[in-house]
């Protein structure tokens, strides 16, 4: 039976369509732009902190916010060692301290690098969330992060027109889940989930207002706790981190 040359064209566009499909990246992060950022600094060590870390797995749950858990390790001797917790994560919030003009605590909450908040206080935490979404320049560049073979891409967009024309391109390498239970110091006895548990993060590149893709190996997410999110974020002179201007967050493990 012979085949029309119309069947064979419609046919071979299918092809063409299916081959296409399989080759392009495949996307983690949705195009929206989140509503928020929140990076909590918390510690098993600290009393006051399991209502934040709740709070934390709340919004992690969320499709439109980051949510990071920075474990720091200065309540360590107070009876417990708070094995989630580095050096690197209690530097990053001290340099928020000096952002902020004051002393580090726990449960703190930043959101957007913008604001900080008692982080298990919802109304705030909440608030803060639907400020930064109505601030011009927060969150206002594009980042998306898209995964293909062995290569991740992070693309991050122009400029808008509020925004700072300059910023670091920070990737935070996380674990999405650890229930630990605690035998000593003040949370002695309990048994807290905790979520979206920073391992590591670094600067990966300079963004200068222009649209740009970077590259990166896949093996690195999977060797860092199996996730990440990348944060465009503005930092002084100093080094002080500052606002941030855009995020995304691979929700899924490679």
């Amino acid at each position: 039976m012979r085949t029309s040359p119309a069947r064979i064209h419609v046919s071979a566009m299918k092809l063409i369509i299916l081959l296409l499909a399989l080759i392009a990246p495949f996307h983690v992060q949705a195009a929206e732009r989140p509503a928020g950022v929140v990076e909590l600094f918390t510690s098993q060590g600290c009393s006051s902190c399991p209502p934040a870390d709740a709070l934390l797995a709340e919004l992690a749950e969320r499709d439109d916010v980051v949510a990071l858990a920075y474990h720091v390790d200065y309540w360590d001797y107070l009876g417990w060692k708070d094995e989630l917790a580095t050096p690197e994560n209690t530097a990053r919030q001290r340099a928020y301290g000096e952002t902020f003009d004051r002393s580090v605590y726990t449960p703190q909450a930043v959101v957007n690098g913008r604001r900080d908040i008692v982080g298990s206080h919802r109304k705030d935490v909440y608030a803060a969330i639907d400020k930064g979404s109505e601030d011009a320049a927060a969150l206002s560049v594009d980042v998306d992060i898209s995964s293909s073979d062995g290569s991740v891409f992070v693309d991050v967009g122009t400029a808008a027109k509020a925004a700072p024309a300059d910023a670091h391109i920070v990737i935070v390498y996380y674990q999405p889940r650890q229930v630990v239970s605690i035998g000593g110091g003040e949370n002695r006895g309990q048994s807290i989930d905790y979520r979206n548990i920073v391992t590591s993060f670094q600067t990966i590149g300079m963004w200068h207002g222009r649209s740009m893709r970077l590259e990166l190996p896949k093996s690195e997410i999977m060797k860092n706790g199996g996730r990440c999110a990348v944060l465009l974020q503005t930092f002084d002179a100093e080094g002080r981190p500052g606002a941030i201007l855009g995020a995304a967050d691979a929700a899924e493990s490679w």
